[in-house]
């Protein structure tokens, strides 16, 4: 081989090793990285660009890769996408570590300790130099991130097709979800997968991977923005999208302007998951000042008959809400220490098919057998509260034009609480069109939507009116915000009960406590004590699971929601229900595994009292519970409801019920059998 012929070959071996994406490596300069961790170091943050010059970020704890390389952006409507293009321009870093307390909650006060970091991106030149800002905040049980679009000449309103924010969840496991954007809101049955068998999913969805990693997936401070859903796009990578709108574009918002917040609750075990503020402390404090006026309460009403079919809403020979029904109510809420007596179906609009229409509902005017003014001025002698009921059949047209006038004759009336409802479809909110009398037709959980409940409830403020809103658009920690958002339904409540056998099964609420309670507190309506719906259909639930929901499913407002007479029926139950509180000054849970059972214990924010108890699954279990919680040096008188010998959900068994009283203190371990579809309460009362 000659010199000439060697010198080709040395060329062309250099040529095959060495790539154009090699040369293009080396001539570009090298990434920005940016970097933090929780206070703790135990979650360490990573954000960069990657080859595409795509916004990426992954998260890693205590060493281990939890959240691979995910991507960050918008695709718009009329523009160029905020995808690619980017470079890192800058970074700012704060801390803090403080203490807030709540007016009312499962816990009187909340520490806020975190690290945040701004990461500062703009397009390059082809994409006019857009900026966007990603805030990122990490708590040591936690993470939350938010788009900041700052004020820039060339994006004076951003018109998002879709949000472009990924979870690459780095490792296999179980995921308990229910499907996003079906026909009945969030009112489905969970389903429990393996997470790369999820579909399209409403958030909270919660995950434990399979070194029992356990993950929350859910959203914060829910503002002027559309609902997120969880997208799987393949193998573990989820992608938000955003609940549709009429108009096109999912979100329309002049900038400035924050999106929500993405949020990520992480921990070791199930507890860690329930046992975390991470969406509370990612809203803004109060903005209602004093709303002392709101007092938690357990209540009563007319409604279950309703369910049942036993009344009805609509006026004729069975109608519920009457005049003399609604002061028997009152009566019995006296007499047993009940705050208040929900009535529905008291205004004029039920006549018809209202579903998904509620044109010719009144928020003001009574019904014929119904005087809305003597009815409230006799709970007023009783001391007791008219809880309102405004039924809109989603048409938040109708509402919103009468929304004025409805809270401030509730006040003038004494009523401090209003129940709001929507029924319709997924895709049934009858929304004001752009034209007078125009109307449009708007997803539930859409910015829309979210946009009339806010209205709501900071109207209802204005009157010293609560509000407790079911079909509502998901809780995202903006009771914090505003305070007098006490409640809201958002999943499978007590009523499929009335319609068919088992319709909530057994494990329903083991499910619930550890994936929609994770967003905040929900109207379930426990304490039908004669575990029957309709036609005699029985509940999957022992008696004993029926007190065991006011301590798993937490509520400010919790409803005894059987019949009077059937509340009457079972004096000792009704004495657990009457005494344990609806606030709390701490809670814990104690023991417990997702979606199989779960005891909380709780101290009653008015007294030294703990209560204890909750729900368990189909599987009968034997636990022992530590009474760690429990002060030193003091004796407790444990008054115990539970599981009687033999008791099932599955048969006449489930009306077994035990009693029993014992002295514990702090260090002692309490055995409790649970059966299968049952539960436990327990007050303890320190000794004097």
């Amino acid at each position: 081989m000659n010199r000439i012929t060697r010198m080709a070959a040395a060329f062309a071996l250099a040529a095959a090793a060495f790539t154009p994406a090699d040369v293009l490596a080396q001539a570009a300069p090298p990434k920005a990285v940016v970097t933090a961790a929780s206070p703790d170091g135990s979650l360490v943050l990573t954000v960069t660009t990657d080859a595409s010059d795509r916004p990426v970020w992954s998260l890693s704890r205590k060493g281990k890769l939890l959240i691979g390389a995910s991507k960050l952006g918008f695709t718009l409507t009329d523009g160029l996408n905020l995808v690619r293009g980017f470079r890192i321009t800058g970074s700012e870093t704060a801390s803090a570590d403080s203490t807030w307390e709540q007016p009312w909650g499962e816990r009187r006060f909340v520490r806020d300790h975190h690290n945040e970091v701004l990461v500062r991106f703009e397009q390059n030149a082809d994409y006019a130099g857009r900026r966007m800002n990603v805030r990122f905040r990490l708590f040591d049980d936690g993470v939350g991130l938010r788009y900041e679009l700052p004020e820039q000449p060339g994006l004076k309103t951003m018109k998002i097709a879709d949000e472009w924010t990924e979870f690459n969840v780095a490792g296999a496991g179980t995921a308990w979800w229910i499907p996003g954007g079906e026909w009945n809101r969030y009112e489905q049955v969970y389903q429990k997968t393996p997470i790369n068998a999820v579909s399209t999913a409403h958030t909270p969805i919660t995950m434990r991977l399979d070194d029992g990693t356990h993950m929350a997936f859910h959203e914060a401070a829910l503002v002027d923005y559309a609902g997120m859903w969880l997208k799987r796009a393949d193998g573990g990578v989820f992608r938000s999208t955003l609940s549709p709108s009429s108009r096109g574009a999912r979100v329309v918002r002049d900038l400035p302007f924050n999106t929500p917040w993405r949020t990520i609750r992480i921990a070791d075990t199930a507890a860690g998951l329930v046992e975390n503020d991470l969406e509370l402390n990612l809203n803004e404090p109060n903005k209602l000042g004093d709303v002392s006026w709101f007092k938690p309460m357990k209540y009563i009403g007319i409604w279950w008959g309703m369910i049942r079919g036993d009344w009805s809403w609509a006026e004729g020979p069975n109608h519920g809400a009457t005049t003399a029904r609604t002061k028997q109510y009152i009566d019995f809420a006296a007499k047993n220490g009940f705050g208040g007596v929900l009535v529905e179906g008291w205004d004029k609009g039920w006549n018809g098919d209202w579903f998904g229409h509620g044109q010719d509902f009144s928020f003001t005017e009574a019904v014929p057998d119904f005087d809305l003014k003597a009815v409230t001025g006799y709970a007023a002698k009783k001391k007791v509260q008219l809880i309102g009921h405004n039924e809109t059949g989603g048409n938040i047209a109708n509402y919103e034009a009468q929304l004025e006038d409805a809270m401030k004759l509730y006040q003038s009336l004494g009523i401090h609480a209003v129940k709001t409802g929507y029924v319709a479809d997924a895709g049934g909110i009858i929304a004001p069109g752009d034209a007078p009398g125009e109307t449009r037709m708007e997803y539930h959980d859409g910015q829309r939507s979210v946009q009339h409940h806010l209205r709501v409830v900071e109207t209802a403020a204005k009157y010293q009116v609560a509000i407790n809103a079911h079909e509502p658009v998901k809780d995202t920690g903006l009771r914090r915000t505003y305070p007098n958002w006490i409640d809201r339904e958002g999943a499978r409540g007590m009523e499929y009960n009335a319609w068919g056998e088992f319709a909530n099964g057994p494990d329903h609420e083991p499910t619930l406590v550890y994936t929609r309670m994770l967003s905040g507190p929900m109207d379930y309506t426990p304490g039908v004590l004669s575990l029957e719906g309709a036609n005699k259909v029985p509940l999957a639930s022992t008696l004993a699971k029926q007190l065991g929901l006011y301590l798993a499913l937490y509520s400010p407002i919790q409803m005894a929601a059987d019949f009077i007479e059937n509340l009457a029926a079972h004096p000792r139950e009704l004495e657990f229900i009457r005494q344990v509180p609806a606030d709390w000054s701490e809670s814990h849970l104690i023991a417990g595994e997702v979606g199989d059972y779960a005891i909380f214990a709780r101290k009653d924010r008015s007294s030294e009292d703990w209560y204890v108890g909750g729900v368990n699954d189909a599987t009968a279990r034997d636990v022992s519970l530590a009474m760690d919680f429990l002060d030193a040096g003091k004796t407790y008188t444990a008054t115990i409801w539970k599981d009687g010998e033999g008791a099932t959900f599955e048969t006449d068994a489930r009306h077994k019920i035990a009693y029993a009283t014992l002295t514990v203190k702090k260090g002692d371990k309490l055995p409790l059998w649970l059966a299968p579809g049952g539960g436990a309460a327990i007050r303890l009362r320190p000794a004097k």
